[in-house]
């Protein structure tokens, strides 16, 4: 299997590197690949670098891949070809090394049905080597307390909804304190206010130093927490880098506000005007290859009363599409 060089890992593999140091990449792959019997090629090639400190959306539809690269990341099966380093050691080789430092979330948390929540915390807690059992309960209550489930704590895991589960997996994932968060859908059956919670959490936890590497298929979610994302489609990598960057890379929206919207519509596509879509008092469309006072000086002269003209900041949801040529689930 490829290794990564220590120049191709960055400053992750120097022995002094602070897990805070925004030089260093906290994860780095090189062609990783991951074929399946018959041939399926679920991760092709993958290129990825996460920074220290980041909280970093790994963002794709369903079946693109990311759960299959989270996999090989964390040791949990091997990788057809190409290498992956974590924490700066190369992975599966190192789990032994890596993984108490790294707190996971993949695919939703294993529990035991007929334990309480708070027992199945216990349990995980003990099998951990590095834990000291001494303060075993004080951990296990404050990371109840964390996830909103203190009061649940003494109820079996079996009669937890789909959402208390996720947040119980969460807690287990933050018993000890991690140098890396890697969680897989963490909202997945949350509730509103239950996804704003978690979310409010991830930017605490990226606000202590602890990285973050978050799959997600909601791009709002991704664009609301993220520092840094990247985009798989597919199986491969489609982009990476900041998520302010990603966006401002795609075009945004013009937009005319006005009671005119049929005139509005045939009006802006005579200017060239694409993707023209009418809503209640407004028109929406890609912004022409030509000066926006002309095409504002064409509204008028064609008697639409212009109330608001102008165009919105690109979201993450403009540059997927503009990237891909198709979107997916953007609720959040």
């Amino acid at each position: 299997m490829e290794e990564l060089s220590a120049a191709e890992a960055g400053a992750e593999t120097a022995p002094g590197a602070a897990p805070g140091d925004p030089d260093a990449a906290v994860i780095a792959t090189r062609a990783l690949t991951k074929r399946y019997r018959g041939g399926q090629l679920a991760v092709d090639g993958l290129d990825l670098t996460v920074p220290a400190g980041s909280v970093f959306g790994f963002l794709g539809p369903n079946g693109s891949g990311k759960t299959t690269t989270i996999r090989m990341l964390m040791g949990l099966i091997a990788p057809t070809s190409g290498a992956a380093r974590v924490l700066g050691r190369p992975m599966p080789r190192a789990s032994r090394t890596v993984l108490p430092q790294v707190g996971a979330l993949i695919e939703g948390p294993a529990l035991y049905g007929f334990l309480s929540g708070r027992d199945n915390l216990l349990r995980l807690d003990s099998a951990d080597p590095t834990a000291d059992p001494r303060t075993r309960r004080a951990r296990v209550a404050a990371a109840l307390d964390r996830v909103g489930l203190t009061a649940a704590g003494g109820k079996k895991a079996k009669a937890y909804s789909l959402g208390m589960k996720q947040r119980l997996g969460l807690a287990a994932a933050l018993l000890q304190p991690r140098r890396l968060l890697v969680l897989d859908e963490p909202t997945n059956g949350l509730d509103p206010q239950g996804m704003r919670e978690i979310r409010s959490l991830v930017r605490e936890l990226a606000s202590d130093g602890t990285t973050v590497f978050l799959s997600s298929h909601l791009l709002d979610e991704i664009e609301q927490v993220c520092t840094h994302a990247a985009v798989m489609a597919q199986g491969r990598l489609i982009t990476q880098g900041a998520v302010a960057d990603l966006a401002a890379g795609a075009r945004g929206r013009l937009v005319v506000t006005t009671p005119d919207v049929t005139d509005a519509a045939r009006a802006l596509k005579e200017q060239g005007v694409a993707d023209v879509v009418v809503e209640d008092g407004r028109v929406t469309g890609e912004p022409p290859d030509r000066e926006l006072g002309e095409v504002n000086a064409a509204l008028v002269a064609a008697g639409v009363r212009v109330r608001g003209f102008g165009v919105e900041r690109a979201s993450l949801e403009d540059a997927f599409v503009a990237l891909t040529g198709e979107g997916f689930d953007v609720a959040g």
